[in-house]
């Protein structure tokens, strides 16, 4: 059923936008997941506050997965990589090349807000907390290489269950499996290297699973009533 508009009677529900880079289905589930990692950043973050050294699971952690050698280290350094500025911009322009290719400005706009609010977010709670690794000048927590990687990858999963037309169970398995493969694989490339303890990686992990979700629905709450305007700036004038 679609909206009747300047008749004096409008539609109880919208019908939803086929742009839209947050899907309807996935909003409660995600907002759920957002909510919880929101609460373990905080809890970690509170934890963790203005230490320099590994927690126990830290330890046991790092015995197991700290100073791989050769080939490994190789791919942990290219992992890292993608994290660092030359190599975040080089994932980003590929996603944001193939959003344009799409004719899909909502979704570019989306990778750019998310890597920037995601990055954002763990910049600044480096600060707030305070912890260190290999000294007083390496603020560790949370991973922002971790943080990025997840963020876009996540974004690029919303995206994918939109144009696909996932339900609700495929899209959050989909989400959730593609932050798990992003995670897990920069988070064992920080702690392998030494650059991160793994409770910061786990901190940078929840970060993007809370902002990415919160931001690609801004997104849309703000594109949704622009264009909700649109038509009726377009009306004449009496």
């Amino acid at each position: 059923m679609h909206r009747i508009s300047r008749m004096g009677c409008d539609d109880v529900r919208a019908p939803a936008r086929m742009d839209q880079v947050l899907p309807p289905s996935l909003r409660g589930w995600l907002g759920v997941i957002a909510a919880l990692a929101a609460l373990v950043v905080v809890g970690l973050g509170v934890l963790y506050a203005g230490d320099s050294e590994p927690g126990v699971m830290d330890a046991r952690i790092e015995t197991a997965v700290y100073g791989v050698r050769p080939p490994w280290r190789r791919v942990a350094l290219a992992m890292d990589f993608l994290g660092e500025p030359g190599g975040a911009a080089v994932l980003v322009l590929a996603v944001l090349a193939g959003c344009l290719l799409l004719r899909w400005p909502r979704a570019a706009v989306l990778v750019v807000a998310c890597a920037g609010m995601t990055v954002g977010t763990a910049t600044l709670l480096k600060s707030l907390v305070g912890r260190t690794i290999h000294g007083d000048d390496n603020l560790s927590y949370p991973s922002g290489h971790t943080a990025f990687l997840t963020a876009l990858t996540v974004a690029v999963a919303l995206l994918a269950t939109g144009r696909l037309g996932l339900g609700r169970t495929a899209g959050t398995s989909l989400v959730l499996a593609a932050a798990l493969v992003a995670g897990a694989a920069m988070g064992w490339a920080q702690v392998a290297l030494g650059a991160h303890y793994p409770t910061d990686v786990l901190g940078g992990w929840c970060t993007a699973l809370a902002v990415t979700p919160a931001t690609a629905w801004l997104i849309d709450r703000t594109a949704d009533r622009r264009d909700d305007r649109t038509p009726d700036a377009a009306l004449p004038q009496r």
